[in-house]
């Protein structure tokens, strides 16, 4: 499966695009209801997949006529709402390439995905207008939306060079000849740098995490997806979004997620498909379930007690942003036992290897690496980073996912820990050494490493812990926790802000000066200290 041969491979999607497949849905669904944005407070606002494909068309016009043509970069730093979904297909009907970005990222966080990218333009909503326009300073033009995600915005006024968003829609831009193989999307993914890398999807890509979820989650056209998870990831995109758009069913789109609000509004809207994450389910299980119209939630663990407490069956899977499906499914017509996040989806080989690469027999646990076809079924490429691209593949072409999992007796995939230095919070991936690179960096601190600390309510929570400088007076040795919460609240999203920081005299060593982050795990695990500093 990885490695390719160097005859042509006739691909599912020759001769087509993400446009040409909207222009196709928009045909034969022309009425049917595709969108409908359900915030808290405000009205709500619906369209059909014919009005859908006119808005996508008149922003492709608009930014047509500020200079985007195909292969330029557009930025997206948007919370859960209709312009985040227009943006992404109109870049894709000129044939630019979006720029997908976390909504909570700090402003160095966002200089470096503009700077990375090389973004010309970008679409934003009121509240982070200003920092958009502060820290992406090579943008040749700035759309804000009318409000922030439906709240009335609260900003008094837009920064120089920013239009409104409905000013950006212009003369509806006629459909280009269809590329399968050019990049249409970027989207960040935490790894074990210190800066995130940008995964490269192609128009191929998006077409085949669209058709594939549809297929292991048994979409139907008839299924009304309610949607809060960020679009600015894998899972609210591809396994939310575009396999609901695949099947031909509507999207309720929520801003964000609310354990008071989710039942009314699936109720309200008929909700037949939904998708959770641990840190949400958790806090619907705490609340009284009502009946409700739900068949189905799309999960990260096979749990059959759960899935008859909430009335709903469970699709598992395993996934990341660089395979875009569930690439490890728990299907229907298979029997998973619980805890399991699966087999091998469709169109994916799986190897669990151990450390000197050799298959390991059922009952171990080892390395997982994914087969796939590049730019098709796999991600293409780390954006400008040639290296890293070739190091996330072995020698056989396959993918290294930086994770081990554990190949059960019976054939079953269960997760097993991280290889990566990766933190879930709240179903957020959040890089260790991209805390560190910001802790390293005050004034005081001699040594820093950050462990995740288990935590009901998030999964895990980030806890930091330093060494002071050789020198530093006691007085300044115990204001560094309260400066480390300080300087990564303002440099880092909120989710990424360690909950505690914590002075040591030394950080635990193992082997020839590596840090015993198993060590620290416990360490982050006893009481609290006096001095501890938290956000």
């Amino acid at each position: 499966m990885a490695r390719m041969s160097a005859q042509p491979i006739a691909s599912p999607f020759a001769g087509m695009d993400i446009g040409s497949w909207l222009a196709g849905l928009a045909a034969r669904r022309a009425d049917h209801t595709l969108l409908i944005f359900a915030p808290p407070e405000g009205p709500r606002r619906a369209w059909t997949y014919a009005q859908f494909l006119d808005a996508v068309r008149r922003a492709a016009g608009g930014m047509a006529a500020r200079g985007i043509q195909p292969g330029d970069r557009v930025l997206a730093h948007l919370e859960n709402c209709p312009e985040a979904l227009i943006t992404r297909f109109a870049c894709a009907w000129v044939g630019a390439v979006c720029v997908g970005t976390n909504a909570e990222a700090a402003g160095p966080e966002l200089e470096w995905f503009a700077s990375s990218s090389g973004a010309a333009g970008a679409v934003t909503q009121p509240k982070f207008a200003g920092l958009v326009a502060r820290h992406c300073k090579g943008l040749r033009w700035l759309a804000v939306t009318a409000d922030d995600a439906g709240t009335p915005a609260a900003t008094p006024a837009m920064p120089a060079r920013a239009e409104s968003f409905a000013a950006l829609l212009g003369e509806p831009m006629a459909r280009r000849a269809p590329d399968p193989s050019a990049a249409a999307s970027i989207m960040f993914t935490t790894g074990t740098t210190s800066r995130p890398k940008g995964v490269v999807w192609t128009h191929a890509n998006v077409l085949w995490g669209a058709r594939v979820n549809a297929m292991q989650q048994n979409m139907r056209a008839s299924d009304v997806s309610l949607i809060f998870l960020p679009l600015y990831h894998v899972v609210g995109l591809s396994w939310c979004a575009l396999s609901a758009m695949w099947a031909g069913g509507a999207i309720v789109l929520q801003p964000r997620f609310s354990a008071s609000r989710y039942w009314a509004a699936a109720n309200e809207f008929g909700a037949t498909v939904s998708s959770q994450v641990f840190f949400t389910m958790n806090a619907l299980a705490a609340r009284e379930i009502p009946r409700h119209p739900l068949r189905k939630w799309i999960m990260p663990r096979h749990d059959p007690a759960l899935a008859e407490k909430f009335g709903v069956e469970f699709v598992a899977g395993w996934g990341m942003t660089e395979v875009l499906t569930q690439a490890i499914v728990c299907e229907r017509g298979f029997e998973p036992p619980p805890g399991v996040i699966g087999r091998p989806g469709a169109g994916y080989d799986v190897r669990v290897v151990d450390e000197d690469n050799r298959p390991v027999r059922p009952g171990g646990s080892g390395h997982l690496l994914i087969g796939a076809r590049r730019g098709l079924s796999i991600f293409r490429e780390y954006d400008g980073d040639a290296q890293a691209t070739r190091e996330a593949f072995d020698g056989d072409g396959y993918f290294r996912t930086g994770d081990r999992v554990i190949l059960r007796e019976d054939g079953w995939l269960q997760f097993g820990d991280r290889i990566k230095d990766v933190l879930k919070v709240g179903g957020e991936g959040v890089s260790a050494s991209e805390i560190e690179a910001v802790i390293s960096r005050i004034p005081g601190v001699g040594q820093c490493a950050v462990v995740a600390r288990p935590d009901a309510d998030f999964g895990e929570v980030p806890v930091a812990f330093i060494v002071p400088k050789p020198g530093l007076s006691a007085a300044d040795a115990r204001a560094l926790p309260a400066a480390v919460i300080a300087r990564c609240g303002s440099e880092l999203a909120k989710f990424k802000v360690p909950r505690e920081a914590r002075l040591v005299a030394e950080l635990p060593l193992i082997g020839f000066g590596k840090i015993s982050k198993t060590k620290l795990r416990e360490m982050a695990l006893e009481p609290p200290q006096a001095d501890a500093g938290r956000p």
